[in-house]
Order: structure tokens, then C-alpha cells, then sequence
């Protein structure tokens, strides 16, 4: 009898441990696209690489596994490709990306990332929000 105490109260503890937020990892390097633009994102408290986003796609590491989410709704204006908010959605995992993209003319063939989140949820889970920056980087134009 006491066995069983023991096995109900520890299936409610597990039961009622809370549900461990996305965590957002660390990306490999990634490459410059061949055509067109990329932002490039690093979290703004620990300069850890996180998100590469290009037009219709972000790439993330979530929990440990490369993950690309697909453009679900883009709006704002475009700058080099990229819209200023847009929201991604794959296999129950929702993020949106709130980006300031300004070019400078120091920079050629790219863009600074100044002010941006990412907002970032998976089911029933809690909602994490990133502060990110970064760049934007283009394939060489013909000169």
C-alpha cells in the first residue's frame, strides 16, 4: 500500500513540473546566400550566433537541432528583401522576428541589424523573447 503512495505521489509530481520554455542555441556558421539577402542575428546578451533569416525562411537552433520555419505573414517595409516584422510557423513552433534594418553607405553589399526580437513559442509552452542584432549580408552585386 505504501508502494503505491509512493508511485501516485510521484506521478503527480511529474504531472505538475512545469513545461520548460524553447531554448534558442547557438548556430553553426552559415553561408552567404548565393542570390539576393541575409540578416545574420546574435543575442545581444551573450554574442551567441542565433538566427539567420532570409526572404520566406528564419533558421534557428532549437533545443539543440537545426530548424528552419517558413514565412506564414510578412508586413512592414522591405528593406534588401526582408520585412520588419514577420512570422514564422513550423510543426507547432511560432516565431516572430521585429527587425530595423539601416544601410549605410560604409557598407557595401549589406545592412546593420540595429534594433530586433525574436519572439519565439512551441505549443503550450512559455513564449521566450530574444533581444538580437546583427547584419545583413548580400551576394556581391556585378560591378
Amino acid at each position: 500500500m505504501m508502494l503505491l503512495s509512493i508511485f501516485a505521489l510521484a506521478q503527480a509530481a511529474v504531472q505538475a513540473a512545469p513545461v520548460a520554455p524553447p531554448l534558442l542555441g547557438a548556430l553553426p556558421k552559415q553561408s552567404l546566400p548565393a542570390r539576393g539577402c541575409a540578416a545574420y542575428l546574435w543575442a545581444v546578451q551573450d554574442q551567441r550566433f542565433v538566427a539567420m533569416v532570409e526572404p520566406g525562411r528564419l533558421r534557428i537552433m532549437l533545443d539543440g537541432k537545426p530548424t528552419d520555419l517558413a514565412a506564414a505573414e510578412a508586413r512592414g517595409g522591405g528593406t534588401l528583401g526582408l520585412a520588419s516584422t514577420t512570422r514564422y510557423a513550423e510543426a507547432g513552433v511560432t516565431a516572430t522576428l521585429d527587425m530595423t534594418i539601416t544601410q549605410r553607405e560604409t557598407l557595401q553589399d549589406g545592412a546593420i541589424v540595429s534594433d530586433a526580437s525574436i519572439r519565439l513559442t512551441r505549443g503550450d509552452q512559455d513564449e521566450i523573447v530574444v533581444p538580437v542584432g546583427g547584419l545583413v549580408g548580400c551576394a556581391p552585386a556585378a560591378r
